[in-house]
């Protein structure tokens, strides 16, 4: 069954708050992305190492239980963040960390998809998150100087090993997802995908139809935001929330396979995002934001 493609709404949140990645690790649809927690840049330590502390353990006490980070977030800051904050870290909580991008500076992304770099990405991440194993390893980008089939090899060779328990892929197309599956088998997909930018909806679709987690990069639009378009703003008056709020429970109402993992460094805005669980879309409000991108 395909959920939100021809539907008008749903009660995806409501009727199943949960998901099984892999179909055993059970996690809240909502989740956290350690992005933001490091420093401007996306680099270095933050200015407030404490508070970035603070919201970590913040976002375990809210019922937060997916964490999702990768070695380039710094680099390696937030992995080394999220062990100081959680580590002994509580029963059920999932870590997901990415390989796969290098990061010569601030603001600088390159892909290294040879198998010998992602095999000793796993091993500093297991070191720098004081894991044994990693519940899910995440293909960042797809490098295009290196045959997919030779990463996904390097992750097929971990899993093995018993250093990674699932894997997934991030920035990647149907046609990717396919050929991955070939090699290992894939839980989970991260693309761009928010009110504004539904670029990925086919692939959206793919993971719906294939029980895949589908994670939502930038779910309230990034560092940009969202345009407070006039269904966001009304629906948002209505609810008595944000605007930030209704889009991420349109987010959670458009898809059960849906992970959105909204990232931040302020407390506040954290407390803000996890509350955004309880809203309950109508199904006209459902209706007119899905229209703002033309999917009406």
């Amino acid at each position: 069954m395909i959920f939100g493609a021809d539907s008008s709404t749903s009660q995806n949140m409501i009727t199943n708050p949960t998901w099984k990645l892999g179909g055993d690790l059970t996690v809240n649809r909502l989740g956290f992305g350690a992005m933001r927690i490091t420093g401007e840049g996306i680099w270095g330590w933050p200015a407030d190492r404490n508070n970035a502390l603070k919201v970590l353990r913040r976002a375990v006490e809210l019922g937060v239980n997916l964490i999702d980070t990768a070695d380039a977030y710094g680099p390696e800051i937030s992995e080394l963040l999220i062990a100081q904050a959680l580590y002994p870290y509580p029963e059920g909580l999932v870590i997901a960390t990415k390989g796969g991008l290098i990061r010569p500076g601030p603001g600088q992304w390159v892909p290294d998809g040879r198998p010998e770099h992602l095999k000793q990405a796993v091993g500093g991440s297991l070191k720098r998150l004081r894991l044994e194993r990693i519940d899910l390893y995440q293909l960042h980008r797809v490098d295009p100087k290196v045959p997919l089939e030779e990463s996904l090899g390097a992750f097929k060779e971990m899993q093995n090993a018993g250093k990674i328990q699932h894997v997934g892929l991030s920035n990647v197309s149907t046609d990717e997802i396919q050929r991955a599956r070939k090699v290992v088998p894939i839980v989970s997909v991260q693309n761009r995908y928010n009110i504004e930018d539904r670029k990925s909806e086919k692939v959206l679709v793919y993971c719906e139809k294939e029980s895949l987690g589908f994670v939502p990069l930038f779910p309230i639009g990034g560092g940009k935001g969202l345009q407070p378009e006039n269904a966001l703003e009304k629906a948002a008056k209505d609810h008595g929330a944000s605007v930030v709020q209704i889009a991420l429970a349109w987010l959670l109402e458009r898809s059960p396979v849906m992970l959105p993992i909204p990232g931040t460094s302020s407390i506040a805005h954290l407390e803000e995002n996890v509350a955004a669980t309880k809203i309950k879309l109508t199904s006209a409000e459902w209706k007119a934001i899905k229209a703002l991108a033309g999917q009406g």
